[in-house]
């Protein structure tokens, strides 16, 4: 059984520390858990429960109403939502489907609830409207080590078979001036935005080498004569500690200087990359999706 903080929940259900507590004791909402020396936790359950009440009481329902409901019609509530005009409301439930099926290795939920998404919306919106907060609000979790890693690789493997199958259905390059080569630099390990730029890129019919994780940043370098890249696509995650990314980065543009060198990445980590002409920090789809266009 996975443990929670009651920090964990706040982060994760959006609900405040404070109202989670009075909800208990006004509404016995749930019961926490308490450790040898009475420190509160909660388990996956709990969570949720939190986390279909947050839904819930996100879009209109009292929570003197919601409160008293089995988990079954919570389930059942926040699955209603689909049907609601509002996308902000479907989107909603169904990311939070989505974390209750990764939290309890459901894969048959977790497919079947995913499958519906990219029915309504097509993966591209799914990807960008529900997936892409799944996993920010997943990563808020990992971030507190409350989902064991086994949760992180469930999820994501379901959804990376979801990207591979579009990028099958999609049909050939036809833009014959622009090559892509996408890649991870060395220990890097998340692919599920890799995957997904691959899509972004073929769907536009650009060609595309897709070499993957943790690759060595000198073997992209022996291989750049033979791909003639216009555009190479990585990311830029995790700190690394023995190695230095930006310096390596510039030296990569330096050796394909036709080519725009695209890092998508968090914030503070594209902070740590100096601008050049051929060095494009990147953090969001859009400006992806514009700088392919170049």
């Amino acid at each position: 059984m996975n443990r929670y903080q009651i920090n964990d929940l706040e982060k994760m259900t959006g609900i405040k520390a404070h109202t989670i507590r009075i909800w208990e004791k006004r509404y016995n909402l749930i019961e926490p858990f308490r450790t040898a020396t009475n420190i509160r936790y909660y388990d996956d359950s709990q969570v949720r429960k939190l986390l279909n009440i947050s839904t819930l009481v996100n879009f209109g329902h009292k929570i003197s109403r919601v409160a008293s409901y089995t988990e079954q019609q919570l389930n059942e509530m926040v699955s209603s939502l689909q049907s609601a005009q509002s996308d902000d409301v479907v989107k909603a439930s169904f990311v939070t489907e989505l974390t209750s099926a990764m939290l309890t290795y459901d894969e048959t939920k977790f497919e079947k609830v995913l499958s519906a998404v990219i029915t309504r919306y097509g993966i591209f919106t799914t990807m960008v409207d529900v997936v892409y907060p799944f996993l920010h609000k997943t990563g808020v979790m990992w971030s507190t080590n409350a989902a064991m890693p086994t949760q992180e690789h469930f999820a994501t493997c379901i959804i990376r078979r979801k990207l591979i199958a579009a990028i099958d259905g999609l049909p050939p390059a036809h833009v014959p001036d622009k090559n892509v080569l996408l890649f991870l630099p060395p220990d890097e390990w998340h692919e599920i935005g890799l995957v997904f730029s691959d899509y972004i890129a073929r769907s536009m019919g650009l060609r595309t080498v897709y070499l993957g994780q943790n690759v060595p940043l000198s073997n992209i370098r022996e291989m750049l004569p033979y791909v003639k890249p216009t555009h190479l696509i990585t990311f830029y995650i995790m700190q690394k500690k023995k190695i230095n990314l930006p310096e390596e980065f510039r030296r990569l543009a330096e050796d394909a200087p036709k080519a725009k060198l695209i890092v998508v990445g968090r914030d503070e980590m594209l902070r740590q990359i100096k601008q050049t002409v051929n060095l494009l920090p990147c953090n969001s789809v859009d400006s992806l999706v514009a700088i392919l266009k170049q």
